[in-house]
């Protein structure tokens, strides 16, 4: 029920914009088959360019390594505390033949 209300909130979000163009079907039935466009608005006037990022990679790499270093200290943090209070501690093989 939730996703087939989120799918009709887009669908009426995104109705300004996109429209349902009919294109006629080359088959003997001449059936219509619709076809979605994100290039023109609803009075059928051409959309502008989008607006390019640049340096997008960099970005990227600028909010992925610091939450990955996060990540790794929150993970290193909490393998100590568990190992402190003795739950899930290695054994210790002893392997000297």
């Amino acid at each position: 029920m939730a996703s087939a209300l989120g799918r009709l909130a887009r669908l009426s979000a995104l109705g300004s914009v996109r429209t349902a163009r009919l294109s006629p079907c080359t088959g003997p039935g001449g059936t219509v088959t619709p076809s979605r466009s994100a290039v023109w608005t609803s009075s059928g006037a051409v959309l502008p360019k989008p607006k390019k990022t640049p340096f997008g990679l960099v970005r990227i790499a600028l909010v992925v390594v610091p939450f990955l270093y996060v990540g790794t200290l929150i993970s290193k943090n909490f393998a100590a505390l568990l190992e402190e209070h003795d739950i899930f501690v290695p054994e210790d093989d002893d392997d000297d033949d």
